[in-house]
Order: structure tokens, then C-alpha cells, then sequence
């Protein structure tokens, strides 16, 4: 497979399957075209009035003119490269790169074309950067690109040789680093986790439906009425193909974990449908300061500030923590015999079993520490450089929490799987073959290998769902 970047198209899914070697990458003939018009239209601008970054300093700097532009940009690629924390993953800094890629080829930065071509090649080559954790603010991932370019430039080394380093002066690399690629390419990657997970989740929950004999009123036509949202919308109709038939429903309603899972869930689906628009927007927008489009002069902007992508992941994280919360009491309910007609904690064997309520347990870790990561970024803030940069978004630590969250999320589902999936087979219920992973053995024993047989296979609930209408006591 391969993907164009043409500083158009480039979206979240996209962005997964190059962080995740899925695809290769090539360069529209277009879109390097339209970043050569750029440089040419900043070195033109630069040579008639002052350009920050290109003729002045940076931050605090900004009014103090450059004598040697060269060697000013080199020095301050090499200050900015600053960081600390262990280096991110393989898969993380891959993503960065095509979003950076893809930005510059929208074609507003003036950095030189060669520098594309660069990226391009680091990509093909899986020679990446050394890129750290700590370093940004939400103001730009200036560490980050900082030690990409140097890496282009010959100065650092990277995972596998480049073949040769980019010739370009360095003035014309360092509007290269003015960017939250690292942020947005984080933000992307969360997002393509959390929305296979939304998807299991449902396919979950129908599961925990039919070991309780639940309500479907819960997820009547009328519903989407009262609750006219998307995500609510999704949420009922993909339940309703899923749950069995019933004659009649067990009881008047269900404890809200089954009951308001449309209007819980549902807002996490349409929040993560937010998030994936902001990213697909930054991505693809020529976000850099200066913007040096030609035909629009030069602008001194503040598009780098990313308090869209801040708020969007601030909402996405409270999301799952609300839509996680709803399955830690579907666990809780799995675990009563009131709901299920079975023992207690779904116990086999001598009096007294614990059956699944270790599962309880680690779901309510799990969810413990998703909550945490559900403290709001965005409100954040801080003074830098002498005063001059009197705020920051903090997306960057956003992005960061999001991607944490996406493990703690598929916990708490791990454990309502594995725990809905014993109740149907303690109640004689057949299921299809895809949950033959999951151990049939009911005696009391250490449950971790559950758990994990039951991540692994969250990914296919949401790709191939199965259907739980019951016939004949089965669920297919």
C-alpha cells in the first residue's frame, strides 16, 4: 500500500498506517512543487523586510536583527534540540514525520523543498530521529523537529543511516521545527485506538446484554428521538442488530450501565468524531509562523497555538473515562446473581468461589487511573521567554494522556469480556469460534492470561462484530 502526501488528505488513518509500517509514502509532484513556490516567495519577502526566524531572533529575540542567518539557525536548531525523558516509540516518531511532511507540503512554511524530499527519504528509510518526551508545551514540538532536522543536516545520528544528508543552508531548515506535528501525530494515533475500542465496546456490552437479560427499550427507535445525537444514533441502531430477541423484558429497565450506554457511549463516538476533525484539519494546514503563501505577502500569526487539538483531547479522554465508568458497572452487574441467575462473581465449583471478582478489581484499577489522565489539559498555562509568550495550550501533554488512556480503556473492556463471556457459557449459551481464545476453564485461578487473550481480541469485535441474535441458544 501506499500513501500520497499532498497536504490535502491526509488523515488519521493514514497517519496510523504509516506510524505502524502499513504503508509506504511518496511526495506529490504538486505539493513539493507548491512548497518550492513557498521558498521562493520567503526568500523574496526575507530580502525586502524582516522575517522572524529568518532575519531576527526568536522569542524575547524577536527585534534583535541577525548579522550571519546561517549560523544563527544553526545554533538555535542546536539550543532547541534540548530535551529530556526516555525516547518515544518507533511508531510515534514515524507519524510525527508524515504529519510534518504532509504540513510542509501544504505550502506555507519557506522551508526549502529538499528538506520534503529529506523526509521522505528518513521515512523510506526508517532512519529516525532520537526523540524524547519532554520538551513541548503546546506552543510548537520544537525538540522534536529540532533534532529531525539536525538529523537530515548530518548532525545527529539516526536509528539507520540516511543515505546522504540534505544539502540545504540551515536558515531555510528552521521554519521546519515551527510546528505540533509531534502533537497532532500522537493525537492521531489515540484517536485510532480509542475508535477501534468504541466499536468493541458495543459489540461488549451486547455481550453483558445477553448474559442479563436485558431491556432493549433501552435502545428503541425512540430513543435516537429523545437523545438526537450521532453518537447516540450509532450506539442504539448497532445494538439493536446485535442484542437477542426477547419476548419480553426480564425487568422494567436496567441499572444505567446498560440504560444510558447510548447517551454515555454515544458522546464518546461523537467526541472522538471531533477529535478526528481537528486533527485532519492541523494536519493539513499550513499552521506555521511566518505564513509565506505566496500571494499573501507575509503574516505573524499565532495559528501555531493548538487549543483546538488541546480541548478536543481533553473532552475524548473525559469521554472514554464516562463510557468506562458505564462498563466497570456492567462488570459489577456480571457479578450479581440478581441480574445473572448464576452464582455469585460467576464463582464454579466449592462454596465461596471468587470466580471473576478479581476482574472487578483490575477493571476498577484501570478506570482509577483513567480518570486521572481525564484531568483537563487545556487549562493550563505558563509564562516564557522573558515575558513575551504569555500563554501555551499544553496539547502536547494531551496528546500524551490520550495515548495512555487508550491502554486503561481496553482493561476495563478486557475485563467485561472475559467476564460476560463466562456468564453465557455458565448459562449453556454456544458461542462462535472467535471467543475460543478466551479460556473455558471456570476454576479459580489466576486470571492475567484472560485479561490478555480478551485484549487481543477486542481489535476483532470491532472489525467483525458478532451477531448475538439468539437461535437455538447460541449466539453467532
Amino acid at each position: 500500500m501506499l500513501i500520497t502526501v499532498d497536504g490535502i488528505n491526509l488523515n488519521c488513518s493514514g497517519i496510523a498506517a504509516l506510524a505502524y509500517g502499513e504503508t509506504a509514502v511518496r511526495l506529490a509532484e504538486e505539493a513539493r512543487s507548491r512548497a518550492a513556490q513557498s521558498f521562493e516567495h520567503a526568500v523574496q519577502v526575507s530580502a525586502e523586510r524582516a522575517v522572524y526566524g529568518r532575519s531576527t531572533g526568536v522569542g524575547a529575540n524577536r527585534d534583535v536583527a541577525i548579522d550571519d542567518a546561517n549560523a544563527h539557525a544553526l545554533a538555535l536548531l542546536r539550543s532547541h534540540a534540548t530535551s529530556a525523558g526516555p525516547l518515544r516509540s518507533p511508531e510515534r516518531v514515524r507519524a510525527m514525520l508524515a504529519v510534518r511532511l504532509n504540513q510542509l507540503a501544504a505550502g506555507g512554511s519557506g522551508a526549502a523543498p529538499e528538506l520534503l524530499d529529506g523526509l521522505v527519504v528518513m521515512l523510506a528509510a526508517d532512519a529516525l530521529p532520537p526523540v524524547r518526551e519532554v520538551g513541548s508545551i503546546g506552543t510548537g514540538d520544537l525538540p522534536a523537529l529540532a533534532v529531525t532536522i539536525l538529523s537530515l543536516l548530518g548532525e545527529v545520528r539516526t536509528s539507520t543511516a540516511l543515505v546522504a544528508p540534505v544539502a540545504c543552508d540551515p536558515k531555510d531548515a528552521m521554519p521546519v521545527i515551527n510546528s505540533n506535528a509531534a502533537t497532532i501525530a500522537d493525537a492521531a494515533l489515540a484517536h485510532a485506538s480509542l475508535a477501534v475500542l468504541s466499536r468493541s465496546a458495543i459489540t461488549v456490552a451486547a455481550l453483558t446484554f445477553a448474559a442479563v437479560d436485558g431491556n432493549p427499550e433501552a435502545f428503541a427507535e425512540v430513543v435516537e428521538r429523545v437523545t438526537p445525537f450521532s453518537g447516540v444514533r450509532e450506539v442504539c441502531r448497532s445494538m439493536r442488530r446485535l442484542i437477542p430477541s426477547t419476548p419480553a423484558p426480564t425487568r422494567i429497565q436496567d441499572p444505567l450501565g446498560l440504560r444510558s450506554m447510548p447517551q454515555v457511549h454515544g458522546a464518546f463516538i461523537d467526541a472522538l468524531s471531533h477529535l478526528d476533525d481537528v486533527v485532519c484539519r492541523m494536519a493539513n494546514a499550513p499552521s506555521e509562523n511566518p505564513a509565506l503563501l505566496p500571494g499573501h505577502g507575509v503574516a505573524h500569526h499565532g495559528g501555531f497555538h493548538a487549543a483546538y487539538l488541546a480541548q478536543a483531547l481533553d473532552t475524548t479522554v473525559s469521554a472514554a473515562a464516562q463510557s468506562a465508568q458505564l462498563a466497570m458497572a456492567r462488570v459489577s452487574m456480571l457479578t450479581e446473581p440478581g441480574f445473572t441467575a448464576l452464582t455469585p462473581f460467576l464463582g464454579a465449583g466449592a462454596a465461596g468461589a471468587s470466580g471473576v471478582m478479581a476482574c472487578e478489581y483490575v477493571a476498577a484499577s484501570a478506570l482509577g487511573s483513567l480518570r486521572a489522565l481525564a484531568t483537563p489539559t487545556a487549562v493550563q498555562s505558563v509564562t516564557l521567554s522573558r515575558g513575551v509568550e504569555e500563554d501555551a495550550s499544553f496539547a502536547s501533554h494531551g496528546a500524551r494522556q490520550a495515548l495512555t488512556a487508550v491502554d486503561d480503556y481496553r482493561t476495563v473492556l478486557a475485563c467485561e469480556l472475559v467476564a460476560a463471556v463466562r456468564a453465557l457459557r455458565l448459562r449453556g449459551t454456544r458461542l462462535g469460534g472467535l471467543y475460543d481464545d478466551l479460556p473455558m476453564e471456570t476454576a479459580d485461578r489466576d486470571l492475567t492470561a484472560d485479561i490478555t487473550a480478551a485484549t487481543r481480541l477486542l481489535p476483532k469485535l470491532a472489525d467483525n462484530p458478532q451477531r448475538t441474535k439468539m437461535r437455538t441458544g447460541a449466539l453467532e
